[in-house]
């Protein structure tokens, strides 16, 4: 973790906007509303509708299938995003296959035959995703694990057996995922291994499981490799607890008798070895002293790795050996801009490939590698077409302590005359904080970037300490520094905007959604003069009660939390995760403070929201405090989606200045509630009482 008037919400919303009135907290009584302060930007570039930039894609996710025949692709039906199916050659064809009324598909695959796709689906945002396979003749759809309480993981997929996958359920013990051999002609599920205490697996092209990862009470993991008879036998790998993170297997292929591994075993950045499934002996095959490698490029037939990217400041991507170097140099060259494969067709003749050139929309194209062609598909978002979106640059900022962030800068079109990559004057600034923490911030369009950008706002996102990509350095350096220096990464690339200009110190705002939620909370809890206001997205607030209630099947990363968060089941670990709570520090909140929050979230619970409200509320600081009853760890309806960025949009507009857009019909079929503070956002009230 992103109109046009309207009489929809009523005259006090068209008059006044959608503006808070957050007083300065600790008052017993809120302030009155306020003048907004005027925009700081010089330029006013075209507002972008948010329903362009939140809204659902017109297309997205092309795949081509196995015969290269056909491309399906996600669409809305009725307003929901749905499979579609189109003959190679006239997108304009396709028909739906799927009628999903509720929750949007959002991750699907075609069978290895061509004659069925699969797509996971969960409820209300649960993530008790389960699969369904739907007929690609006859748009018949059944479920294929009808349990309850249950996360599908897919194990194994091959084109060598085309009638059959391997899927993991944990319908029998919650915290782990029982191997079951899925016949996707008539549904049978056969078990394959009973699993109790292992992290997940790894099957060869037969669809033969080769390798098992077994927890280690450290924190680390221990690769063990299946016989010929399909029993375990001794471990062939063991992976240290500090090189966890950034260690994997890549897939097994379908020669030799062995497995692709990304390790940092006796090396900061992630390499690319062969592992000899038999013996674990490792042979070096790619590295980068930059940025770990971040995956492979493999032959769909072979499994034969051709290519790696490694992702520091840009993604990049360089073959191994010639099967694919021309056709890499062909999309460098062409592309202009970051590209990838999204599908491959059997005969490996026709690719689907994404580009993103930032300022535009991103856009899917036919690749034919024989005829060094590429076709345009679609484009996600043809609405954005010609819209004035904003550039953004990757930069290396340096912390205190000697480390160098890589950050993204995104600043409104026309705010930089002179090209010198500052604002020609100071702008307010919004501080965008990705979650995990252990994933990253990348180059490429940004839909929360571009929206704030048009609004009158310079963005920074920063990959602080804890971070992945990076080598386990600079992961490991964030091991139980949740509200120390992770944050100070955070405060110092603030100073560094405040010192180059972008930016003046008292209109910088804290913005972000999981571990970025946290990072807002700690904020404004612990250096609240440093933030004008912040917005909380399903952030955890107590981290005690946060790992008192992960999902069951988190068993086997429970002791990478425990080592890198802090432990609960120690008083000493308890100490830590008490004082390193927002929660802990509530009455230090000054700032305007915007939560926001899916009631059905599995790993950051309502209960993390609802106490920190709780605990504002009875201490008379205004909070307001906005919840979706149908979604669970982010907004996945898009008119949840939309209602949520237009109040944090007047949000923002009180507190900094920025620029904003009627809210219109951004409340329309969304389920928004709030529980407190409505009072706070001027006609709010009304709106809530006008949506349909």
């Amino acid at each position: 973790m992103k109109k046009k008037l309207s009489p929809l919400l009523g005259s006090t919303i068209l008059a006044l906007g959608f503006a808070t009135a957050l007083s300065a907290c600790g008052k017993e009584e809120p302030a009155q509303p306020q003048a907004r302060p005027e925009a700081a930007a010089p330029v006013a570039p075209e507002l972008i509708a948010r329903k362009d930039l939140f809204g659902n894609p017109s297309r997205s996710a092309a795949t081509i299938s196995p015969d290269g025949q056909s491309v399906a692709f996600l669409a809305p039906r009725d307003g929901v995003m749905n499979i579609w199916v189109a003959p190679i050659g006239d997108i304009e064809a396709a028909k739906p296959l799927t009628a999903e009324t509720d929750r949007p598909i959002r991750r699907f695959f075609w069978t290895p035959t061509g004659d069925q796709i699969l797509y996971l689906q969960d409820k209300g945002g649960n993530e008790d995703f389960l699969l369904y396979g739907v007929d690609v003749a006859s748009a018949e759809t059944k479920p294929l694990t009808p349990f309850e309480k249950t996360t599908v993981q897919i194990v194994a997929v091959s084109r060598q057996v085309p009638d059959a996958i391997l899927v993991g359920l944990n319908n029998r013990d919650p915290r782990w995922h029982d191997v079951h051999r899925l016949d996707l002609k008539t549904g049978k599920l056969e078990l394959v291994f009973k699993n109790d205490g292992y992290a997940g697996f790894n099957a060869d092209k037969d669809l033969k499981l080769r390798l098992a990862a077994k927890p280690l009470p450290d924190g680390g993991m221990e690769l063990q490799s299946f016989g010929a008879d399909g029993k375990l036998g001794k471990p062939i790998l063991t992976i240290g607890a500090d090189d966890a993170l950034s260690t994997e297997i890549e897939g097994i292929p379908a020669e030799g008798n062995v497995a692709y591994l990304l390790s940092t075993a006796d090396r900061d950045k992630a390499a690319l070895y062969t592992m000899d499934l038999t013996s674990g002996e490792k042979v070096l095959l790619a590295e980068s002293d930059q940025a770990d490698i971040g995956g492979i490029l493999a032959n769909p037939e072979t499994g034969a790795v051709e290519a790696f990217n490694v992702d520091y400041l840009k993604d990049e991507w360089t073959p191994v050996g010639d099967a694919v170097a021309a056709d890499i140099s062909f999309l460098n060259e062409q592309a202009k801009g970051q590209w990838s494969v999204t599908s491959r067709s059997k005969d490996d003749n026709l690719w689907t490939i994404v580009i993103d050139r930032v300022t535009e929309p991103a856009a899917y194209y036919l690749y034919d590698r024989k005829a060094k062609k590429l076709t345009i598909l679609f484009t996600v978002r043809p609405n954005l077409e010609g819209k004035p979106l904003a550039p953004m640059q990757a930069l290396e900022i340096p912390s205190r302590d000697g480390k160098t962030l890589v950050s993204y800068l995104t600043l409104p079109p026309g705010a930089d005359q002179d090209g010198d990559g500052k604002p020609d004057q100071p702008l307010p600034m919004v501080l965008n904080v990705h979650g995990g923490p252990w994933a990253r911030d990348s180059f490429g369009y940004d839909g929360e970037h571009q929206w704030l950008a048009n609004r009158g706002y310079a963005v920074l996102s920063v990959n602080f300490r804890g971070s992945t990509g990076f080598g386990k350095g600079f992961t490991n350096a964030g091991d139980k520094q949740w509200g120390r220096t992770m944050h100070d990464d955070l405060i110092d690339a603030v100073d560094w905007a405040i010192n180059k200009g972008i930016t003046p110190k008292d209109k910088v705002a804290i913005y972000g959604g999981s571990y970025g939620g946290y990072a807002t909370l700690w904020g404004m809890t612990n250096t609240p003069d440093r933030f004008a206001c912040g917005v909380d997205i399903v952030g955890p607030s107590s981290l005690n009660t946060l790992l008192a209630s992960v999902p069951e099947y988190w068993a086997a990363f429970f002791e990478q939390l425990a080592r890198r968060v802090g432990d609960p089941r120690t008083e000493e670990g308890k100490a830590l995760l008490t004082e390193r709570s927002p929660l802990t520090h509530v009455d230090k909140i000054t700032k305007p403070l915007l939560i926001a929050q899916g009631a059905n979230d599995p790993r950051v619970k309502q209960a993390e929201s609802d106490q920190i409200v709780e605990a504002m509320k009875a201490k008379n600081i205004p909070v307001t405090y906005v919840l979706y009853p149908d979604e669970g760890h982010g907004f996945a309806r898009p008119a949840n989606r939309t209602s949520f960025y237009a109040v944090a949009e007047g949000f923002l507009s009180h507190c900094l200045g920025g620029r904003q857009e009627p809210v219109g019909s951004d409340f329309t079929g969304a389920t928004i509630q709030v529980p407190a503070g409505a009072d706070f956002v001027p006609g709010l009230t009304e709106a809530l009482a006008a949506k349909p």
